[in-house]
């Protein structure tokens, strides 16, 4: 691995120097054990710890097959789906990797005891498999975490259609918290000049997703004008969603917990901010009973700030606490757009409010090539920032895994996987310059 890491800091390491590069036999992963699915029998979701599922292991490199890379991971990041997979909800994640080994004998590489995670990644190109033209040894990349076979015509017009689509390091193995990862090769991108790798590794799965439901047709189509409700406006995603609207001429309404996270909205650009804990909202009087007078109660919070205007699109991915209140109050004829459920997948809302004031909801998973193509590009262009507020080593993921389910941070955490230390690998310095109070935003809180 030094060999890898020397050259990946070396200023004239060429291409046929990577590709000349013995590769090692095995590296180290962060990894869940299939003899472990049952660890946390019995208890409830917030007392299932990470830190006991999450194992630092040495692992075998895998295979290359047609169409793949192998790629040095210099940094990652935790994501949701992270702590799902950790924590075995709702379903383990060794399920996803057994149905997967069954589709061919090169799949059947995934199906393994153990399963590497991570869906994201900013690394360079080890090598590539048969096949492969666009990318070559020494690239340096980030990588999307989209993983498609494209056999089926139901996946090209919209590759998230796919019958076989899956996310990489949650749906397959070999994922991106490891110090070298396997992908498609249709899964890279250029890493962003200007930002370090481990700002690099970690908009990707954030950025792309909230790039999809927000603002592409296959999701919410915002256009100028439009009020975005967004909740969770400071967190992994939603500083993304946050970060668009302003971009593309929206108004957010951000919904944050605290007033440390109305702050960070702030600092965006955001000016209208709901702390939900100083206002009180209580949307469920009881497990089974929602309280319709607190979905009244922000509907006019959101109309002070609106000049009586109700939001035209509801950013959603808390899921069950919050879905009635979103369906609630987005206007006549608007959207509910809706990704994950990080607060339980069973949403309950009265549809008297969807089907009587034909409003949409709106269902958005990751995204296909071209949108994280595009999510990518205005990070490049510095048009759209990092929101990295908090970086791990790779021997602590489980520590930032639940923080995460804790809801402890603030945006995303990154996790540097050969990277020695923080700080490593801007390329361009003068487009970092200009842009650098945004992209210490969240590092400065």
């Amino acid at each position: 691995m030094q060999e890898i890491l020397d050259a990946i800091l070396s200023t004239d390491a060429t291409s046929a120097d990577f590709a000349n590069i013995a590769l090692p036999e095995s590296y180290r992963a962060v990894t869940l054990h299939k003899d472990e699915e049952q660890m946390f029998a019995g208890l409830a979701s917030r007392d299932k710890d990470p830190r006991k599922s999450l194992h630092l292991d040495d692992v075998a490199l895998p295979e290359l097959g047609p169409g793949e890379a192998l790629v040095a991971v210099m940094a990652s990041s935790v994501n949701y789906n992270t702590v799902w997979s950790s924590i075995f909800e709702p379903v383990s994640t060794f399920g996803f990797l057994e149905r997967y080994g069954r589709l061919s004998p090169l799949t059947k590489r995934h199906d393994l005891p153990y399963h590497i995670l991570g869906s994201d990644l900013a690394g360079v190109v080890l090598r590539t498999g048969a096949g492969v033209n666009a990318w070559k040894p020494g690239d340096e990349v980030v990588a999307h975490c989209l993983s498609v076979e494209l056999e089926s015509p139901d996946g090209h017009n919209d590759t998230m259609m796919d019958p076989e689509q899956r996310i990489w390091g949650f749906e397959t193995n070999f994922g991106g918290l490891a110090q070298i990862a396997l992908v498609k090769t249709n899964q890279l991108l250029p890493k962003p000049k200007h930002l370090t790798w481990e700002e690099a590794a970690s908009p990707g799965l954030v950025n792309s997703t909230a790039y999809r439901q927000l603002v592409s047709q296959n999701g919410a189509g915002m256009k100028q004008g439009d009020n975005v409700l967004i909740w969770g406006a400071s967190g992994g995603l939603g500083s993304y969603a946050t970060q668009y609207a302003l971009a593309g001429g929206a108004t957010p309404i951000c919904v944050v917990s605290s007033e440390a996270k109305a702050e960070i909205c702030r600092a965006m650009g955001a000016e209208a901010i709901i702390d939900r804990s100083a206002e009180g909202y209580k949307f469920w009087k009881d497990e089974n009973n929602q309280d319709p007078r607190e979905w009244k109660r922000l509907g006019s919070k959101i109309r002070e700030f609106t000049g009586g205007e109700d939001v035209d699109i509801v950013f959603e991915h808390p899921g069950r606490e919050t879905f009635g209140a979103s369906v609630y109050v987005t206007r006549k004829g608007g959207t509910i757009v809706t990704c994950a459920s990080t607060s339980g997948f069973m949403h309950q809302y009265d549809n008297r409010y969807l089907w009587m004031s034909l409003k949409r909801i709106v269902g958005s998973h990751f995204a296909n090539y071209r949108e994280a193509f595009e999510a990518n590009r205005l990070v490049a262009k510095g048009k759209i920032h990092p929101t990295l507020s908090k970086v791990y080593s790779l021997e602590e993921t489980g520590q930032a895994a639940l923080d995460v389910h804790q809801n402890k941070h603030q945006g995303k955490v990154g996790v540097l996987c050969l990277a020695p230390q923080e700080g490593m690998g801007v390329r361009d310095h003068e487009l970092r310059a200009k842009h650098l109070p945004a992209i210490n935003r969240f590092r400065d809180i």
